[in-house]
């Protein structure tokens, strides 16, 4: 009797000492440039200029990616059928970026928008399981642009 209960006692704990880090969501300061890198696709987009929020994704005919590389970050957006319409769409942007905790600030480098190129942005990340939510401010004094942006990516396997 005594070794079953021995033998109840460390099985139990052995089962206490599984590993679960695969189970837990990251929180925002495990963030790290390893947990992002990859591939994410937008899910999700709203942008807020004063009191008026809007919708900006999704669009119907269109798609976005986002790339994490550990230092560099590259964002296309276009629509589905090759430009073959009316209003075709491509957009692109790339730079660096940096992460310190949920902290999170771009320098864009290259952009089909020319003015916004060579400006930081400073956004807050949070990473849950598969979905990194970005949010932040987006201010061009030159440009009249101040907005509040949340995004929502889910990783592309």
């Amino acid at each position: 009797m005594k070794f079953q209960l021995l033998l109840l006692a460390g099985l139990t704990g052995l089962v206490a000492c599984k590993d679960k880090s695969s189970t837990i969501p990251l929180s925002p300061t495990e963030l790290t440039n390893q947990s992002i890198n990859g591939t994410w696709k937008l899910v999700s987009s709203k942008v807020t200029t004063g009191e008026k929020t809007e919708v900006t994704y999704p669009v119907k005919g269109q798609e976005m990616i986002k790339l994490f590389n550990g230092s560099h970050f590259a964002f296309f957006k276009h629509d589905l059928v090759k430009g073959a319409t009316p209003t075709p769409v491509y957009d692109t942007g790339a730079g660096t970026y940096t992460l310190k905790g949920d902290q999170y600030q771009e320098h864009l480098d290259y952009c089909n928008y020319r003015d916004w190129e060579n400006r930081d942005f400073k956004f807050t990340l949070t990473l849950k399981n598969d979905t990194i939510t970005q949010k932040g401010i987006e201010k061009i004094d030159s440009l009249n642009i101040n907005q509040e942006i949340v995004e929502i990516y889910t990783r592309i396997k």
